[in-house]
């Protein structure tokens, strides 16, 4: 049978298409706009109909029916990171949350540690060949999909057909359905004063000829913005978004002087606007690979000069940083941070920069502190912490005491609290 003869035998209508979904099943969904709003939609449709299911997946981008307090015992969602779709459930207990490098995801899939029955994943139109792209999120998805019961796919022209390690058969679709809507847009985050400031010291110490990952948010963004007069930089990331696309429009990346994969960028899912993904589309420049080979701290840490930029939320004077809840309430997830760090700590020339504006709730509290607030998620742990930025300056952490990590945090804090936190290091005996 031809790969477009078996097209036409495996295409369903959505409701059809989610009773391949069993009672106890888990369903792996790929990160942010992979995931697929027709199945999903239909899932929520008769969630009433299954029993114990769950739907794994980083960064739910809508707020699907099923994600409902009232029918957890049909279907729940499990976060491997909260966004705003999620986070509420997460804070309330309903939405359940499991802790991961995002690195090591296809890992745990691949030794059923974590649970891969059905996926549910957006995809390219098939070519000729009967190859399919899940270009915006392989991720952990392609190591589901090897292990999966039945794949479904949602099919949109849409979606841009990317090189790299993220194709799929035909011959592994269980079913596919069609939809032509256009995939979901991520805007740029608000940059303001702040995030300027701390962009332009970041940017300062960033070489040509470096190699970047960068985070998602304002402040790694007014990085971004900032280096658009740089030459020959290189691309090996996490997420690709319009930020990184302004850089290639401008010159700066060129990925010429990358020492590994040199003339590829590399990411693993893609967030941003409907010029990115054309952009993304059949483009021999760009690769889209799984992120067990993207953010494997060693892999990435073969690029000579990879410079890791990510923010947190709260930094204590030992260097832990809380970036993925508020005390113990859940916010987001590890993601990338720690991959990354590590990684930029091996890297031949590497830098790993923290960011975090210094203070939280206009000015009224400190994001610097002696010790984390109780019931912190610590992302990055005190033995991988480098460079952290404020609007006040960088800290250089790496190889550095306790008596002087908090004098270099101190030096960076906002003015009003800077006493305060002296006071409070000398109570704990560190100056």
């Amino acid at each position: 049978m031809t790969p477009q003869q078996l097209y036409q035998q495996k295409r369903l209508a959505p409701a059809d298409a989610v009773r391949l979904v069993r009672n106890g099943d888990t369903i792996i969904v790929p990160t942010g706009v992979g995931e697929p709003p027709t199945l999903l939609t239909a899932l929520s449709a008769q969630r009433r109909d299954f029993s114990d299911v769950k739907v794994s997946q980083i960064l739910a981008m809508r707020k699907y029916d099923y994600l409902d307090p009232q029918t957890v015992d049909h279907i729940r969602h499990v976060a491997f990171f909260f966004g705003g779709a999620t986070r509420a459930g997460g804070q309330e207990g309903w939405i359940d949350f499991l802790p991961n490098y995002f690195s090591e995801i296809p890992h745990q899939i691949e030794r059923g540690q974590i649970a891969s029955d059905v996926v549910f994943s957006m995809a390219s139109p098939m070519d000729a060949h009967g190859f399919f792209a899940v270009s915006l999120g392989a991720d952990y998805t392609m190591a589901a999909i090897a292990k999966a019961r039945a794949v479904v796919l949602e099919v949109n022209p849409n979606v841009p057909f990317a090189f790299g390690n993220c194709h799929i058969h035909i011959s592994q679709v269980a079913a596919l359905v069609e939809s032509d809507q256009p995939v979901l847009e991520v805007g740029l985050p608000k940059i303001g004063p702040v995030q300027e400031a701390i962009g332009k010291y970041v940017a300062d110490m960033i070489d040509d000829g470096s190699t970047l990952q960068i985070g998602y948010g304002g402040i790694p963004d007014a990085v971004v913005m900032q280096l658009t007069s740089k030459n020959d930089l290189g691309i090996h990331t996490e997420m690709i978004g319009d930020g990184i696309l302004t850089l290639v429009e401008s010159g700066a990346i060129t990925n010429r002087r990358k020492n590994y994969l040199p003339g590829k960028m590399v990411a693993t899912f893609a967030l941003g606007s409907q010029k990115l993904y054309r952009y993304m589309d059949r483009n021999p420049g760009l690769e889209i690979h799984p992120v067990s080979f993207t953010n494997d701290p060693y892999l990435a840490g073969l690029n000579d000069n990879l410079v890791a930029i990510n923010a947190t939320l709260q930094i204590d004077f030992q260097g832990q940083c809380g970036s993925e809840s508020l005390g113990f309430s859940p916010y987001s997830g590890t993601g990338g941070q720690s991959d990354f760090v590590r990684a930029a700590n091996r890297s031949r020339g590497g830098k790993a920069f923290i960011v975090v504006p210094s203070t939280a709730k206009n000015d009224t509290i400190s994001r610097i502190v002696p010790t984390l607030t109780p019931g912190t998620h610590v992302s990055t742990s005190k033995n991988d912490i480098n460079y952290v930025v404020t609007e006040y300056g960088v800290a250089q952490l790496r190889g550095k005491s306790m008596k002087q990590r908090t004098q270099e945090l101190i030096g960076i804090a906002h003015p009003n609290f800077r006493a305060e936190l002296t006071e409070q290091a000398k109570r704990m005996s560190i100056l």
